[in-house]
């Protein structure tokens, strides 16, 4: 078999070579691609002759697809897979498999993170410190006690939750199905809307969950409340949330995820937005995570054959 890792994924190439004696002593075929290229003919000259390809969360539809007769499996280092064309790979009989859970842990504390950047005003009294102004302090906030709501409740909503509970904060969740998790108690949208001090997000993207925080939602949430989108960018709508920092309707928020993949473009209403810290989507990003993703991407490639 030909494998075909089209991008690094973050590491060196000698980790992944590494990461595939396995696979090679078995008598495969593994290139790895030192660099990371989205355009659309160097994806096809890579993946030429590809029976298995690895990438993480390079759009790969059907043109893609076309170019590539003899795949049979597509190993995406990423949880997410809507940048992938699933009805099109399943028409073809291509397997689809992701890393899921291999960064659990970076996006959780990522959040939580965010959430205490916010409440502490880190950034701000950085930039007071470097300006020699002692007397322009900024007092913060202490998430301790407070009321912390998580729209998603899978493994990453769940690791949330339980720093959460370290920090002594009240955890509130709404799930499309309620679970037992120590610490939680499970609400409707509404209520965690109107009682969260802080709204943190942690839900797949799909049909259901695009734009589920619009401006009616911000209209329910406190003025002191803050929103942590670690999820997808479409599940909020931009445009809206934009509009409730600059009315005040919500005190901050911050944002690792965008309806398109940063760079963004000028016109973005998030740019001209208040009260608003904004990271390229590095949630995901930790060399521990990094190792963690490549071990899951051989082992789903192990297990297909």
């Amino acid at each position: 078999m030909k494998i075909v890792f089209l991008e690094p994924l973050g590491l060196k190439v000698r980790q992944i070579e590494a990461a595939c004696e396995g696979l090679k002593k078995a008598g495969h075929e593994v290139i790895v691609y030192p660099d990371r290229n989205e355009n659309l003919d160097e994806l096809k000259r890579r993946a030429e002759g590809a029976e298995v390809v690895i990438e993480s969360n390079i759009p790969l539809r059907k043109d893609f697809l076309d170019a590539c007769p003899n795949l049979k499996m597509l190993s995406i280092a990423f949880t997410g897979l809507d940048h992938i064309d699933l009805e099109e790979c399943e028409r073809r009989g291509i397997v689809v498999k992701n890393a899921a859970g291999y960064s659990t842990e970076a996006v959780a504390e990522l959040a939580i993170a965010l959430m205490i950047d916010l409440y502490r005003k880190v950034l701000e009294n950085d930039t007071i410190t470097r300006q020699c102004n002692r007397k322009g302090i900024m007092p913060g906030r202490e998430i301790g006690g407070k009321t912390i709501g998580i729209i998603g409740m899978g493994n990453i909503g769940q690791r949330v939750a339980k720093i959460a509970n370290a920090f002594g904060c009240k955890v509130l969740a709404w799930n499309r199905t309620q679970k037992q998790v120590d610490g939680v108690t499970f609400v409707d949208k509404e209520t965690l809307l109107k009682e969260s001090d802080i709204v943190t997000l942690h839900i797949a993207l799909n049909a259901d969950t695009r734009d589920f925080i619009t401006a009616k939602d911000f209209a329910l949430m406190k003025p002191s409340t803050i929103l942590i989108n670690t999820a997808r960018g479409p599940v909020v709508n931009e445009t809206a949330l934009a509009e409730a920092l600059k009315q005040g309707q919500i005190a901050a928020a911050a944002t690792d995820v965008y309806g398109t993949e940063p760079p963004l473009k000028p016109e973005n209403p998030l740019l001209g937005a208040p009260n608003l810290i904004m990271l390229p989507h590095i949630g995901f990003a930790t060399e521990e995570a990094f190792l963690l993703r490549l071990g899951i991407v051989v082992r789903n490639i192990e297990e297909l054959f």
